[in-house]
């Protein structure tokens, strides 16, 4: 393996695989496992850690792949199960670790329990497995409380018999009933089947959502929240201290291999809450969305990145930081508006952009992220500067918030539009055949395909791959040394171990570097004057 120490996650890199946009060796336009394991080199070229899968379980693909009907198998589409082990393999003998995605929130309405709990009726066990009520009314009609899914409507779908059943996201994503010793009883045995297989780690996605209150109270909102709000300490279906316990059995899962295996929580909860999921005997590391969802100015940077550490430093667990993901609009054109932030998950899109100065504060962007003590996430595309797909026609929309909403909302189908990799014209060596992939790519992304990119010294991938060439090598960046320094308003400045400093300039004009340094790595090109230019990142040597 790349990292030997048994600590390996506590700095790592780790490549985020939207695996139907990534590659395609079949030739039917979407990704697969051969398409995967045939750009392994790549991401040793790029030098990052380890790779975690989006959902490769079998699937009617009702929400891109996290509506899972067999959590054992791969997606026909995709590949065997052979071809997994084979990757797992080759992607170790790399020097890569792998994690995978769990969901363990819901499942597909076409998972086999799902469609027991239907045929069985009410009252019966297989429905226990899942969170089926009477409705209200005189004849039930009404359903059982007033909450609203992810994508839009209630969270409440009716049987031909009568119940209702809850599902947070789609009705084609049933929740499961985690007071049932059955469902946790399934779930450690997956967790088991992918370990035994070789399998890393997990992502654990809607990790705060599993346990629910039973009596289902009323929440008296309008519309969906993404997490518990103030005044919510005791909120029916986020954040619920239940979560902890299964969290605490799955770790010690995890503990009994000896070789370290691992968890990553999505967890979306208030400050201050999230240190509870990485206590010593639950999760390893949880996503940052604070700093994900941060506008990019320095003061709530600043903000961000000190809570982070800090109380996360009480249960003795590093910081991750993140830009981009599969859910969320990419940093290049979120960073090239008027406000740098995300406002709204899912449906922050739309506004107009600057790719220019977006691109360049991503540059910057991606030097401070790789600098801060902790792991990181890379997704799939932003080390080739890739943008936001906003004009994708909408016979080609496969989001269900598209439908969901009326088609009012787009969804996240821009973020997740397959790689370019060769060539001047789609599918830029997407399909090993030419196939036309199953979302459009921009003509404009001629530009950004990995050929164009490796062949350019000051290319986006090139000033990736060079970070984390320094971040490896350097001893100041892999331990938890961090102290801020003073710096001019609009700016950060701090110091690594070893007497590496990283300076961020987020204003609109120059400042001056820090003296008795030499540069190491910048995301543009510095003032022949010894200034910092605006949107602009230098990792620095002291003397």
């Amino acid at each position: 393996m790349s990292n030997a120490s048994d600590s390996w996650w506590r700095n790592a890199v780790i490549y985020q695989v939207y695996i139907r946009s990534f590659a395609d060796d079949s030739g039917d336009g979407i990704g697969d496992i051969a398409g995967l394991r045939s750009r392994l080199q790549y991401l040793t070229y790029l030098g990052v850690d380890a790779i975690w899968i989006n959902p490769w379980y079998p699937s009617p693909l009702a929400d891109g792949g996290y509506d899972v009907s067999d959590y054992r198998d791969i997606h026909p589409g995709y590949g065997t199960l052979d071809e997994a082990k084979q990757l797992i393999t080759e992607a170790h003998h790399l020097g890569l670790r792998v994690i995978l995605d769990i969901v363990p929130n819901h499942t597909s309405d076409q998972h086999a329990w799902f469609q027991q709990a239907l045929a069985a009726g009410p009252g019966s066990s297989e429905r226990e497995r899942y969170i089926f009520r009477e409705g209200r009314g005189e004849d039930g009609s009404l359903p059982p409380n007033d909450w609203h899914a992810a994508f839009g409507g209630p969270t409440w779908t009716r049987t031909d018999d009568g119940q209702w059943y809850l599902h947070l996201f789609a009705p084609e994503q049933p929740d499961l009933n985690w007071d049932n010793p059955e469902v946790r009883a399934e779930f450690e045995s997956v967790l088991r089947f992918w370990f035994d297989l070789g399998v890393d780690g997990f992502r654990i996605d809607v990790a705060h959502g599993m346990v629910k209150d039973p009596a289902l109270p009323d929440l008296g909102l309008t519309e969906f929240s993404v997490l518990a709000r103030k005044g919510q300490e005791n909120h029916p279906h986020w954040d619920r201290d239940g979560i902890h316990d299964i969290f605490r059995n799955w770790r010690a899962i995890a503990d009994s291999y000896p070789d370290r295996r691992v968890f990553v929580a999505e967890a979306h909860v208030r400050p201050g809450r999230l240190a509870g999921y990485l206590r010593p005997d639950e999760l390893h590391t949880a996503f940052n969305f604070d700093f994900l969802k941060c506008a990019l100015e320095a003061d709530r940077l600043r903000e961000v990145i000190d809570r982070s550490i800090t109380d996360l430093a009480t249960v003795g667990a590093p910081a991750t930081w993140v830009l981009s993901n599969h859910d969320e609009t990419r940093h290049v054109t979120r960073y090239g508006r008027a406000y740098t932030g995300v406002t709204t998950p899912m449906r922050d899109q739309g506004h107009p952009t600057d790719l220019t100065l977006g691109t360049r504060r991503a540059r910057a962007a991606a030097l401070l992220m790789l600098a801060l003590p902790g792991g990181a996430y890379i997704y799939q595309g932003e080390e080739l500067g890739l943008y936001e797909v906003e004009d994708l026609p909408e016979e080609v929309l496969q989001d269900p918030t598209w439908e969901r909403s009326g088609h009012t909302i787009r969804g996240r189908d821009g973020c997740r539009v397959p790689l370019p990799w060769t060539g001047d014209t789609p599918p830029f060596g997407f399909s090993a055949n030419g196939a036309a992939p199953w979302l459009p790519q921009p003509e404009d992304w001629k530009s950004c395909t990995a050929e164009a990119n490796q062949a350019d010294p000051t290319s986006m991938l090139q000033l990736y791959r060079s970070a984390l060439r320094l971040r490896r090598t350097k001893a100041g960046m892999s331990g938890e040394e961090f102290r801020w320094l003073d710096s001019p308003d609009g700016t950060l400045l701090f110091e690594r171990g070893n007497g590496l400093l990283c300076a961020v300039n987020l204003s609109d004009q120059p400042v001056p570097l820090p003296v008795a340094c030499r540069p190491l790595q910048q995301s543009g090109p510095l003032g022949s004057d010894g200034q910092l230019p605006p949107d602009t990142t230098v990792w620095l040597q002291r003397d």
